[in-house]
């Protein structure tokens, strides 16, 4: 008959940290620093936020072994009835809780601990890196604002006497990072922003709004007035999509929310009315938005081209 064992024979191995975690958003930080152009700065940040995804699916993949780890060891040691009746002690679990079971739930413990550390740590580098990353870009669009000014072609569509449509020939990606910055005085959070038309859901129309940067996915959508209060929250990016925004002072005071809607070569631009918005533009509106672009163009913000169609 064998002897007892302190350790059942095929009681699971604590492994070490997971594979990968802990590594370090160094090499995406080495790319952005080397680089001058908003391109390739935007593309590592993309792949920073993508290493920082895995990692913290690799602790939460870890924090469930471990839970399951300690609820299988416990069931072990109960169905092997090595657990000490109520009063009782045993030589597997005396009082003070020394015994396997103790020692054993110990080292799962410390392991736990140790991941908590670690996790904080690889956070706390990301974050940093995001900062640096977030920061790296707004100095360097504003340089690039203070060389260039984007160029705008504003075109008119009369609908009747009343009511017009205006369209903004497209732009470039470069423009259209340059241009969010200008309007609404944040980095946008992707450098393809405008021209995104993707969708999760062919049932619905693309979002405005990428599920990033606070915005959870249920939020992507939101309504005119929610949408504004986005972009009027204080911060140095804002995830939209497929849009550039711009505010316009009304002449009794306040502003109107107008958007500028990437429909393929040309933006359309829309005013924000209760929840939703609307291309058919006043006469007063569309004068309005032509006269606050001209204003950019005096003030040597920006390039501008009229046409009347």
């Amino acid at each position: 008959m064998d002897a007892r064992r302190d350790t059942p024979r095929d009681m699971p191995a604590l492994e070490a940290a997971p594979e990968g975690v802990g590594d370090g958003p160094g090499d995406v930080l080495s790319r952005v620093r080397g680089l001058e152009t908003l391109e390739p700065a935007y593309e590592a940040w993309l792949a920073l936020r993508a290493e920082h995804g895995a990692t913290r699916a690799r602790f939460r993949e870890e924090r469930e072994r471990l839970d399951q780890q300690g609820s299988f060891l416990l069931g072990a040691v109960r169905a092997a009835g090595l657990t000490p009746e109520a009063g009782e002690a045993s030589a597997l679990a005396p009082t003070g809780g020394e015994g396997f079971l103790g020692e054993a739930q110990g080292r799962l413990t410390e392991r736990r601990a140790q991941l908590e550390r670690q996790e904080a740590e690889a956070e706390a580098r990301y974050q940093e890196a995001f900062a640096e990353i977030r920061a790296t870009l707004v100095d360097r669009v504003q340089r690039f604002l203070e060389a260039t000014r984007p160029r705008l072609q504003l075109l008119l569509r009369k609908v009747d006497a009343q009511r017009s449509i205006l369209h903004v020939a497209r732009v470039g990606a470069d423009e259209a990072v340059l241009l969010c910055f200008l309007w609404a005085g944040r980095i946008p959070s992707r450098y393809g922003f405008l021209f995104d038309d993707s969708t999760e859901d062919v049932a619905l129309p693309p979002p405005v709004l990428y599920a990033e940067e606070g915005v959870a996915p249920e939020g992507i959508r939101p309504s005119a007035a929610a949408l504004e209060a986005c972009l009027r929250a204080p911060g140095a990016v804002v995830p939209l999509k497929g849009f550039l925004p711009l505010f316009i002072p009304r002449p009794g005071g306040g502003e109107d929310f107008f958007r500028l809607l990437q429909r393929g070569p040309v933006m359309e631009v829309e005013v924000a009315e209760g929840g939703t918005f609307r291309s058919f533009l006043a006469r007063e509106e569309a004068e309005r938005f032509a006269g606050h672009l001209l204003r950019l163009k005096l003030a040597g913000k920006i390039d501008l081209e009229l046409e009347a169609g």
